[in-house]
């Protein structure tokens, strides 16, 4: 499978990841939003920005648990709860936010 990005031919997964993690742009979360029915807002790239920085450090894409705690630490205790993050992202933030962010499916997601 294939997403089209600026031109270029992405290719992810059966289930929507990027093969290739380097492939990853800010158009690549903007096509997976818009095929999710989802217009990005900032709030939004606070929690992709965040996720790809956790990647970075820890070189793995944290489950839901760990993502709340930590997004509470770094953003506070209001973005840092299961609600607000279900929110922005209704089809789980574990797994949805993380394949906009261009990074592998969280372990322990389903």
């Amino acid at each position: 499978m294939a997403i089209e990005v600026n031109g270029k031919s992405i290719e992810t997964d059966e289930e929507g990841y990027l093969t290739n993690l380097n492939d990853w742009e800010k158009g690549v979360a903007e096509i997976m939003a818009k095929e999710d029915d989802l217009e990005l807002t900032d709030e939004h790239w606070d929690i992709i920005t965040f996720l790809r920085e956790y990647y970075e450090e820890y070189q793995i894409a944290p489950a839901v648990r760990v993502l709340t705690k930590a997004v509470g630490k770094k953003l506070g205790k209001e973005k840092g709860n299961s609600k607000y993050l279900y929110g922005l992202f209704p089809y789980g933030p574990g797994k949805q936010a993380c394949r906009f962010a261009g990074l592998p499916k969280p372990t322990g997601c389903i």
